[in-house]
C-alpha cells in the first residue's frame, strides 16, 4: 500500500476526532451553553449537513485543481473551523463553526478517497479505503476517548484546540508525502456533466441509500451513547470514556475484518456486517439497564459497522466508475445524510420521553432497512452482471494509475 494512503488516513485521525467527540462531550457542553442534551445533539447532525452539501459541491468546484493543493486548502479551512469553534460564545456560533468545519471535511473525505483509489489497483480499492477508514477508528479508540476525557477535566473547548492542532499535523503529513499532481488537461480533463452521469445509475441510487441507512442506524445510537451508559445502564460519567474506546476498538478490529474481505466478498460483507449491527443493536435496547452488557454491546456495534464501511466505499466506487471524484463524494454525502438523520431521529425519540432504549431500537430498525436495501441492489447487481464489463480474475492487474479508470470487478 502506498505511503501517500496512510498519510490520507492519518489525516482522517483528525476529521473523525473532531466529526465523532461530541458524542463524549454532550454533557459537559449542554451545561455550559445551557441547552437540553437533544439540542447538543444537533451538533453532531449540524457536522453531517455540511458534510452532505460539502461533499458534492467542493468535490465539482475542485474537479480541475491539482488534488494536493486541494487537500492542503481543505485541511486549513478545517483547522480553522476547530479554532472558531474552541473560541465561540454561543451556541448558535458553535452551530455555524460545526457546519464550515463539516464542509472542509468532507471535501477532504471526496478527494482523498479518489487520490487513495487511483494509487493501488481495482483489485484493492476495498483495502485503501480500509486504511482510510481506519484514521475513523483509530480516531474512535484515541481521539474521541481523549476529547471526552479532556471535556471532564479541563473543558469542552480544550478538545475543540486539540483537533486544531492535529489538523495542522495532517496538513504537514499532506505536504510532504502526498504526491503532487497536475490536472489533466485535454481529452484526459475530468468533466462535471459526464461525472454527473453517474447518477442516472439506479445502482448508484441503491448504494446510496443503503449507505444512508447504514449510517444513521450506527449514529442514532452513538450520538446518544455517554447518557445512555450514564442514565440508563447507571455508569458512572468517567466510565465514559472507556467505553467510547472500547467502541473505538470494535471499529479498528471491524475495519481489519471488512478491508480484508470486502475486496473478494463484498456483498456478503455488507449483508453481515450490517445484519450483524441489526443484532446487536437489538440486544443492546433489551439489556440497557445493565452496565456489563452495555459495555459489551457497545465495542461489538464498534466491530459490525465498521466492517461494512470498506464494503460499502468500494461498492459506490464500482457502480460509480466513470466519475471517481463524484464517487467519493456521494458516498461522504450517504454516510452523513445517514449521520444527520440518525442523531435527529433519536433527539425525536427522546423528546418523546420513550427513553434511550427506544433509541436502540430505532437504530436496529434502521439497519433491518438497510439489509432490505442490500437484498434489492444484489439481486440487481446479479441480473445486469452479464451487460456490464467486468474485471476478472485472469490477466494483468491494472496499474495504479489506471484503477480509477478501470471497470467494476465481480462482486459476490
Amino acid at each position: 500500500m502506498p505511503v501517500a494512503v496512510y498519510v490520507l488516513g492519518l489525516s482522517v485521525f483528525a476529521l473523525g476526532t473532531s466529526e465523532f467527540m461530541l458524542s463524549g462531550l454532550l454533557q459537559p457542553l449542554a451545561r455550559d451553553m445551557g441547552v437540553s442534551i437533544p439540542k447538543a445533539g444537533l451538533l453532531v447532525s449540524a457536522f453531517a449537513i455540511g458534510m452532505v452539501v460539502g461533499a458534492p459541491l467542493l468535490a465539482a468546484a475542485t474537479l480541475k485543481l491539482p488534488r494536493r493543493t486541494t487537500l492542503v486548502a481543505l485541511l486549513a479551512v478545517f483547522g480553522l473551523g476547530q479554532v472558531a469553534g474552541a473560541l465561540a460564545p454561543s451556541y448558535g456560533v458553535l452551530f455555524a463553526s460545526r457546519v464550515v468545519s463539516a464542509l472542509a471535511c468532507a471535501g477532504f473525505w471526496a478527494v482523498g478517497a479518489a487520490v487513495a483509489v487511483s494509487l493501488v489497483p481495482v483489485t484493492a480499492r476495498a483495502r485503501a479505503m480500509a486504511v482510510m477508514v481506519g484514521g475513523l477508528s483509530i480516531a474512535n479508540i484515541a481521539g474521541v476517548p481523549a476529547g471526552a476525557f479532556l471535556g471532564q477535566h479541563a473543558g469542552w473547548r480544550a478538545a475543540f484546540w486539540a483537533v486544531a492542532g492535529l489538523s495542522a499535523l495532517g496538513l504537514v503529513g499532506v505536504l510532504a508525502l502526498v504526491p503532487g499532481t497536475k490536472p489533466p488537461t485535454g481529452a484526459d480533463a475530468p468533466r462535471l456533466r459526464t461525472e454527473l452521469g453517474i447518477y442516472r445509475d439506479r445502482q448508484v441510487w441503491l448504494a446510496l441509500v443503503t449507505t444512508a441507512l447504514n449510517g444513521a442506524a450506527v449514529f442514532c445510537l452513538f450520538s446518544y451513547l455517554a447518557p445512555l451508559l450514564t442514565d440508563t445502564a447507571g455508569l458512572d460519567e468517567g466510565w465514559v470514556p472507556t467505553v467510547l474506546g472500547l467502541f473505538g476498538v470494535g471499529a479498528l478490529i471491524g475495519t481489519a475484518i471488512g478491508g480484508r474481505i470486502a475486496d473478494a466478498h463484498l456483498f456478503a460483507t455488507m449483508y453481515g456486517g450490517i445484519a450483524a449491527s441489526a443484532t446487536v443493536l437489538a440486544v443492546l435496547a433489551l439489556t440497557a439497564h445493565t452496565p456489563a452488557a452495555a459495555v459489551g454491546m457497545a465495542l461489538l456495534l464498534g466491530v459490525t459497522a465498521f466492517a461494512t464501511a470498506p464494503a460499502l466505499n468500494a461498492r459506490m466506487f464500482n457502480v460509480a466508475n466513470a466519475a471517481p471524484t463524484l464517487a467519493g463524494a456521494t458516498t461522504t454525502a450517504a454516510f452523513n445524510i445517514g449521520n444527520t438523520v440518525g442523531p435527529w431521529l433519536g433527539g425525536l425519540v427522546i423528546g418523546a420521553g420513550w427513553g434511550y432504549p427506544a433509541v436502540a431500537w430505532t437504530s436496529a430498525g434502521l439497519a433491518a432497512l438497510a439489509v432490505g436495501t442490500t437484498a434489492i441492489a444484489s439481486r440487481l447487481h446479479h441480473a445486469t452482471a452479464g451487460s456490464r464489463v467486468i474485471a476478472g480474475s485472469s490477466g494483468a492487474v491494472p496499474t495504479a494509475s489506471a484503477s480509477a479508470e478501470a471497470p467494476a470487478r465481480a462482486e459476490s
